[in-house]
């Protein structure tokens, strides 16, 4: 339980996640209702599909939960709870990989449309291009440039080494560039 008379949004992670371990089920929401849109910000993007992603979220908190008790690092639950984010979205990606046909027609550039001129278009284009990524170039960009994070961060949610994220922010952003100019010229 949470000490009395402490507002729950402004308790630290780790008195919820104790909260939570000693019985009281109901902390585990404020766990949710803090983390759960940057989640779903980092799974949408990573996904490219909003549906997915908040299935990805969903799964993550359930499973988070169910491990909470092998959980040591309980001050960074923000920081294991974006680690099980991007596993829950590899994993969809790669079943989606298996079962998905690519359509080489559904990727083609609209030529009717010149260069965007407003935010909204210019968002859809980057979201187009980084849906062209591969999984890794995407992850890595989005953990690097959308959420902020430094490498360290990266190699400690991933897994990767940081000089291995260093070159796939690097490939990303030149196949990006490529993407978005090509786009401009057609």
């Amino acid at each position: 339980m949470l000490p009395p008379g402490s507002p729950a949004d402004s308790a630290p992670d780790s008195a919820i996640v104790r909260a939570v371990l000693a019985g009281d089920v109901d902390a585990f929401a404020r766990l949710v209702d803090r983390h759960h849109a940057r989640c779903l910000r980092v799974a949408t993007q990573l996904l490219g599909d909003a549906d997915d992603a908040e299935d990805a979220v969903q799964d993550a908190f359930v499973r988070a939960y169910r491990h909470l008790g092998s959980y040591r690092e309980r001050d960074r639950f923000g920081a294991w709870m974006l680690r099980i984010v991007v596993n829950q979205c590899r994993t969809r990606a790669a079943k989606a990989a298996r079962y998905t046909r690519f359509d080489l027609d559904q990727h083609e550039p609209d030529a009717e449309h010149g260069p965007a001129h407003d935010a909204s278009d210019r968002r859809a284009e980057m979201a187009h291009a980084l849906a062209q990524l591969g999984p890794e170039q995407r992850e890595a960009i989005v953990l690097r440039f959308t959420e902020e994070l430094s490498y360290e961060e990266i190699s400690a949610l991933t897994g990767v080494g940081i000089s291995a994220l260093k070159m796939r922010v690097q490939r990303a952003c030149s196949r990006l560039r490529a993407l978005l100019e090509a786009h401009l010229h057609t």
